[in-house]
């Protein structure tokens, strides 16, 4: 029997898992392996004494008790991921380990020992910790963003989190929309939309909805609203679908807005000088026309041209969009479109024409009485609004995929009690992405508070020069930009520190974004008088002259030698919003091909 014996102790002592063994009621230590040992923080001298001499700490943890009733029933206990507190170098500390205690027993049957397997499972419920930890930044980091986003569970369409922005949007309270279903939170729109997730969970496609109109039950009462909305599937990564994400902006404004230009259009014939509609008298018989003088300004001119001029005017490849206008007028009666036209002096301009056909006895059209709107400025900032919403989305879409992504992961890798060297990485990642999305939401608050005011100025007086030092390590830092600081270092100022901080950083930010080629970034701080002035100069390609006014415009986002730019073209709003609120000014010289310089100003201390 000795050989197998001391098979056995050579498999106990090389097993990579705590394994020891107690015996009698004294709990004596008869056993321990080198990883026990490990565990323990003791070394061998343990060995021999009572499990409670051997492991004083043990006195106000469960562990003793526990064996003592294996000893005394002979029932094994067994646990998952239970928390121990050793002494290791004279300091407490935390570990956890799944295992189980049985008992031992002679040839008689009697029990005279009781033996542990374990295995450390430290690192995974630190991980599982860190992972709730994370779970919680994401919802409240989804709590603060100023859309509604709302995150409904794929098996049973129970809301696993609702922001105040979704709540607000749906007119509910939060007490009576947690622990329910997404519709039961509102069954208003069931009817409607519970097909739609249904297909969405079937098929993996997500849905898309733009200027949807619901009636919506809120606080108590019935509201008609237009809401943009999509659902996104939220995709385990067994390539199942978990969870439906849905992100929903109310744009009820913006669509009564609308119907409120057309409507006004249709009402603006009684005043049409004054909202500067231009107006058109067609002879549809001999193709001649009268034209205000607000019509002709409208198509380029100073006096009226002859109207085959003015179809030559129209962008070549909105021409079309003319003549199917003109194609189903003749059935209507009724124009209306909109369509891009070229001045003569070549810009390009927007217009929106709207008409009615007038027919003789033989339902022969033979006049058009019309108007004409120019919509120039209206797409610009149409556009500009869609863009923002569109990048808004992207922008927070992407490292929120991420972050889920490496949750994802990190749930098998708990589950599975396996891999636990790759938990630090995707725990780096999930922080990688939270942090990219609370820059989106700071952007996203500063601009908020701007709109209602509340942007507070916390002023002392600093030198500029030590706040350029110090807020610009991170371009030194990263190698590809020489940083050069000029002029006067001794000017001081009496501002609030972190917000102009915020500014230079933003302007150096651009710097380095839009001119990744030019290898120099100068910093110039001059005074003039009681005005101090900062610059920041970058070698680049320089900005188009035709972008300079609308730089400093909210959501306005430049793109540079056809390269899109990732950012939701806030920083140089929220930046001229600091200098005025701190009574200086902003602007910008740029030449193309000779770089980009932004400037500000602020009182200075003299």
């Amino acid at each position: 029997m000795e050989p197998i014996e001391s098979i056995f102790r050579d498999i106990v002592e090389g097993s990579p898992y705590p394994i020891y063994m107690v015996t009698g009621n004294d709990m004596i230590v008869r056993v321990a392996n080198s990883a026990t040992l490990k565990a323990w923080g003791k070394d061998s001298s343990v060995i021999g004494k009572p499990f409670i001499e051997a492991l004083p700490e043990m006195h106000d943890q469960p562990y003793v008790n526990l064996i003592k009733k294996v000893f005394n029933t002979g029932e094994s206990y067994h646990t998952n991921n239970d928390r121990v507190d050793f002494i290791i170098d004279g300091k407490i500390e935390t570990f956890y380990f799944k295992f189980t205690y049985q008992p031992m027993r002679d040839a008689y049957g009697n029990i005279y020992g009781v033996v542990c397997f374990a295995t450390d499972v430290t690192e995974l419920e630190r991980a599982k910790q860190t992972l709730e930890e994370s779970r919680m930044t994401l919802y409240n980091l989804i709590k603060q963003v100023p859309v509604g986003i709302c995150i409904v569970r794929a098996n049973d369409l129970m809301i696993e989190v609702m922001n105040d922005s979704y709540l607000e949007m749906a007119g509910k309270e939060r007490r009576l929309v947690e622990n329910h279903t997404i519709w039961d939170a509102v069954p208003e729109v069931a009817d409607s939309y519970a097909p739609v997730m249904n297909k969405v969970i079937n098929t993996g496609e997500p849905f898309f909805a733009k200027e949807h109109e619901l009636l919506l039950i809120r606080n108590g009462k019935p509201e008609f609203v237009f809401v943009d909305f999509v659902f996104e599937p939220v995709w385990h990564f067994e390539g199942t679908i978990n969870a439906i994400m849905i992100i929903a902006i109310e744009v009820t404004d913006k669509v009564l807005f609308r119907r409120n230009i057309e409507d006004a259009e249709e009402r603006g014939r009684l005043a049409i000088e004054a909202a500067e509609i231009g107006t058109f008298d067609l002879n549809m018989i001999t193709q001649t026309t009268i034209t205000s003088s607000r019509f002709n300004t409208i198509f380029g001119h100073s006096k009226p041209v002859p109207w085959k001029n003015l179809i030559d005017s129209f962008h070549p490849e909105d021409r079309d969009i003319r003549t199917r206008a003109h194609e189903e007028a003749y059935k209507t009666g009724k124009l209306f479109y909109e369509a891009r036209v070229i001045h003569p002096d070549e810009s390009v301009h927007w217009i929106r024409t709207q008409a009615k056909l007038y027919y003789n006895s033989k339902n022969i059209p033979i006049r058009m009485l019309g108007t004409v709107l120019d919509i120039t400025e209206f797409k610009r900032l149409q556009q500009q609004k869609d863009d923002f919403i569109s990048v808004a989305s992207h922008e927070l879409k992407t490292p929120m995929t991420s972050l889920k992504a490496s949750m994802q992961i990190l749930d098998k890798l708990i589950k599975s009690n396996s891999s636990a060297d790759k938990v630090p990485v995707f725990i780096e990642k999930a922080n990688s992405s939270l942090s990219k999305m609370q820059h989106l939401i700071e952007s996203l608050l500063n601009v908020s508070k701007i709109a209602s005011g509340q942007l507070s100025l916390n002023k002392s007086v600093f030198k500029v020069a030590h706040m350029v030092n110090e807020c610009c390590d991170h371009v030194r830092m990263s190698g590809k930009h020489e940083l050069i600081l000029t002029g006067d270092t001794n000017i001081e100022i009496y501002a609030d520190c972190e917000k102009i901080d915020q500014v230079i950083v933003n302007m150096v930010n651009n710097a380095a974004k839009y001119a990744p080629d030019s290898d120099k970034i100068i910093i110039n701080i001059t005074a003039n008088g009681k005005t101090a002035k900062i610059s920041v100069q970058d070698f680049g390609d320089g900005i188009p002259s035709e972008k300079i006014p609308h730089l400093f415009e909210r959501y306005y986002r430049v793109d540079s030698s056809g390269l899109q730019y990732s950012g939701m073209g806030l920083g140089l709003y929220i930046s001229a919003e600091i200098v005025e609120r701190h009574g200086g000014q902003i602007g910008v010289k740029s030449e193309a091909g000779r770089g980009s310089t932004f400037w500000f100003t602020l009182p200075a201390i003299v």
